[in-house]
């Protein structure tokens, strides 16, 4: 995943969603390769993930009073726009649901967030002061693309497309694996240098499921106690 500041129509920035800060910090730092660290320019004091020093994330703390009761752990992926009130028009207007309406994330930048017409969330996000992230490519432990499993994933495309204004060029969607996969949600693909050694390293007692991809590559998805989920693939030679 190719990315640079101000990039638009491409996926700029996650946020795990958790009832389990320290442990989530703990598992993917040993897998992934991620540093958790506490965010000491934010007024907010908020974690931050970052990978070789380049920030890619946050995390939040979901049993804050801030979210509803039962709010259940996940991930938030933000997706990069010019114009949110005109990315939301067009994303309604084409079969979203609309989960929260615009509103200004500090001086940081306007966030809404929406259910796609196949069902996954996702956030659009309009810059001011914070872009998202930004990393050479090829980074490993660090964004690679984002995958899409559902059951129309042309439709899904197309739907995209016709929101952003654009292809998304770091986006698959991809057919779901059957009746018994999981209801359609955005998940990350991480590159890393060596497979095996991040599997050898998830020894949690969780299953690393493994499936084919395009050209025979490998794809291991990791999965937290909460079921907060990533693929990894290895880098490219």
């Amino acid at each position: 995943m190719t990315t640079r500041p101000g990039s638009w129509n491409e996926f700029c920035w996650m946020d795990l969603k958790t009832r389990d800060p320290a442990g989530t910090a703990a598992l993917f730092s040993k897998t992934l390769g991620w540093c958790f660290a506490v965010d000491e320019e934010d007024w907010r004091k908020a974690i931050k993930i970052s990978v070789d020093g380049r920030p890619i994330g946050g995390v939040s703390d979901v049993a804050n009073p801030v979210y509803p009761p039962g709010t259940p752990a996940h991930i938030a992926y933000y997706l990069a726009v010019d114009d949110i009130d005109r990315r939301v028009e067009a994303a309604t207007a084409h079969g979203a649901r609309l989960v929260v309406s615009p509103f200004d994330a500090g001086d940081q930048g306007r966030v809404a967030t929406l259910t796609d017409p196949e069902g996954a969330a996702f956030s659009l996000w309009q810059r001011r002061h914070f872009p998202g992230w930004s990393f050479p490519p090829g980074l490993a432990g660090a964004p690679h693309r984002m995958v899409l499993a559902c059951d129309r994933p042309e439709e899904a495309r197309r739907f995209y497309e016709k929101t952003t204004g654009a292809p998304l060029f770091c986006a698959d969607f991809i057919t779901a694996a059957g009746p018994g996969a999981s209801a359609p949600r955005w998940e990350l693909m991480v590159a890393v240098d060596d497979l095996d050694n991040v599997i050898r390293a998830h020894d949690d007692g969780h299953t690393s499921v493994t499936s084919p991809e395009e050209h025979g590559r490998r794809v291991v998805r990791l999965s937290s106690p909460e079921g907060l989920s990533f693929l990894v693939r290895r880098g490219e030679l």
